[in-house]
Parts: C-alpha cells; structure tokens; sequence
C-alpha cells in the first residue's frame, strides 16, 4: 500500500445538515462540535438545521465546513485511519493545516471564521461572482481571460476544468467567448470572486492575523495552495497569498501522487474533490469521502483492508 492523504473541501459543497449524523453517531465528532460551539455559538445549530442561504454567506459557510470537515477527521482517526500528507481547497488549506498539527483546534477555528469575515467583506464591495471553464486547455482559458480587465482564471482544478473570477458586468462576455471557443462556463454559485485580485485588502488583512496566531510547523506534510508545494515556514504568506491567487489544486494532486499517494480521502461535505482527483489521476489511485456514518465505515474498509 502506498500513502494515504486527506483533502478538506472547499466553499460550495455545504449543504443544509451537513455534519448532524456524524454528530449524533461519533462521540469525537461530537466533540469537534462542541468546542467549536463554545466559541461560535451557534454553529453547529446552522450546519445541522440553517438554510441553503444562510450557509451561503461566506461568513457563516467557511466556519461551518471546518466544522465539519474537522469533526469527519475526527471520527475518521478515531477509528485506526491516519494519513502521511494533507492538503485543503481554499478555505479547506486552513481545516488542512489544524488537522496536521500546526494549530490547535479552537485557534485554527479562529483563523477560519476571520477569513470568512474578511472575504464577505471584501465580496460585498463589488458586484461580482465565478463561472466554471469546462473542455478548454488551461492556455486557451488565460488566453481568453486576458481580453478582460477585471476577468481571472483562480482555481485550476483538473485537466479541462478552471474556475474564473471577475466582475459580473464582464462574466457574460467571457462565457460567450468561452462558447464560441468550444468549451462550456457555468456560473457559479457564490458571492464573490475568490481568489483574484479583487480580494486583495482580505489578504493584506489576514496576513497580519496569520502573524499573530503562533502557528507551528506541522506534523505531516502540508500542501500550499499557492505554491502547490509543501509548507515552509512562512504561514502569513501562503495563507495570506492564497485569498488573492489561483489554487492550484491539480497539480497539488499530481505532486501528492507522484509522493506516494495512492489513496485520497476527502474530509467534509459532497465528493467534488473525489472527482477532481479521479479526473486528474484515473484508475491509479482509489479515492473515498467522509461526511455521514455510512461513508465513514466505506472509507475505514477500504483504507484499512486493503
């Protein structure tokens, strides 16, 4: 058997009661929610019971799928299953990087729920949004992109497949061109354009929270979004960089595999980073995904009995 890595999810996969049966069937699930809701009270309510709309709102999203996604950690090691590297898409970088050590729990739950501040923040001052660019080469995505002054290519996450950035009033033009070049855009559903330049004042901002936070070197290895490598020693600005630059999440996949990784498992709501993985890799590795009780026990079978 080769290594085993966790991948966190991204903004976008929350759901209305993500989390509750995991919660109400593993004690250390539990646990994760319960601290976390001393201090954020109220969030496991809003994972368990809130709306489609409110856990849309970048300010409640990112700290209700850490939540999440630390609680499926949690019962995922709780029974026997550990992992030689990490990595998380956007917001899932930070889940990634308390799972591995380099923050404690309550800490790394600050950071994220400041993150999602920030972002709100910085998404409520332009009318902007995100599409997905399918059945193009990533050239011919830039190449289009570059027509537009505030239109960006930010998350690279499979061959064919990069998510764009920008202005809403310049979005429709760019789908257009994507169209007539034989590809397909898909607006996304999102509030604002994360991951271009247009988050820039978030990034500057959670710099100097990163800064402050005493965050240690982790224990496994960690991947960066940003740099799609493993983790140095400058937190502030890996994370900080991140908000306001591309993920680069397929080649995070690639470098994770060509270590080692034969088996991925995705920690926290939906399976997108399970198809992005198997779009990326193929048959050479398995993925599974854990977010209730009977994904839980598949992903225990199938990483320990193999």
């Amino acid at each position: 058997m080769g290594a085993v890595a966790f991948v966190f999810s991204g903004q976008g996969a929350q759901y209305p009661g993500m989390g509750r049966e995991l919660c109400e069937t593993v004690p250390e699930a539990a646990e994760v929610f319960r601290r976390l809701d001393e201090i954020r009270p109220g969030t496991s309510e809003m994972c368990f019971g809130g709306t489609a709309q409110e856990l849309a709102l970048t300010a409640n999203t990112q700290p209700c799928m850490f939540a999440v996604e630390l609680a499926a950690a949690a019962a995922l090691t709780a029974r026997g299953v550990r992992c030689d590297m990490a990595a998380g898409f956007s917001l899932g970088e930070v889940a990634a990087l308390t799972f591995a050590g380099a923050a404690e729990l309550e800490e790394g739950f600050r950071l994220v729920c400041r993150r999602g501040e920030l972002m709100q923040r910085d998404a409520s001052r332009y009318d902007s949004g995100m599409a997905a660019v399918l059945k193009l080469s990533d050239d011919e995505t830039e190449r289009l992109c570059a027509k537009y002054e505030h239109v960006w290519p930010v998350n690279y996450n499979c061959p064919g497949q990069i998510s764009v950035a920008g202005l809403r009033e310049e979005l429709p033009a760019l789908c257009a061109d994507v169209k007539a070049a034989g590809g397909r855009a898909v607006p996304l559903k999102v509030s604002g354009a994360f991951h271009s330049p247009l988050m820039a004042d978030a990034a500057a901002a959670f710099g100097e929270v990163i800064k402050a936070a005493g965050l240690k070197a982790p224990e496994i290895t960690l991947y960066s979004d940003y740099t799609a490598g493993p983790y140095g020693e400058d937190f502030a600005e890996l994370l900080s960089k991140q908000i306001c630059s591309p993920v680069r999440w397929e080649t995070i996949v690639r470098r994770m595999a060509a270590a080692g990784a034969d088996t991925f498992v995705e920690l926290g709501p939906g399976k997108t980073l399970c198809g992005l993985i198997g779009k990326t890799l193929g048959d050479s590795v398995r993925v599974f995904h854990v977010e209730d009780a009977a994904s839980l026990e598949e992903a225990v079978k199938g990483v320990l009995e193999c």
